[in-house]
């Protein structure tokens, strides 16, 4: 199982190619990243959420639970 590593900033991404050699993620997988939070960024604008950290935390708790479900862990 691999460690989730964030960016440090796009000032800070070097690259060989294929993988950010700080984060060490493929850049696949940072575009699809980028993409998740730009629907769900697009979402909480579309509803006019005015507690949009509240949004954050559900989407985190539920994505956490759904997770260790999935793996078969105790949520």
């Amino acid at each position: 199982m691999s460690v989730f590593t964030p960016c440090k900033g796009k000032t800070a991404c070097r690259d060989d190619g294929e993988r950010c050699i700080t984060c060490d993620r493929s850049f696949a997988e940072i575009e699809q990243t980028r993409a998740l939070i730009d629907a769900l960024a697009e979402f909480a604008l579309q509803q006019g959420y005015n507690n949009v950290e509240a949004f954050a935390a559900h989407v985190a708790d539920k994505l956490m639970k759904k997770v260790r479900h999935r793996r078969g862990a105790p949520s």
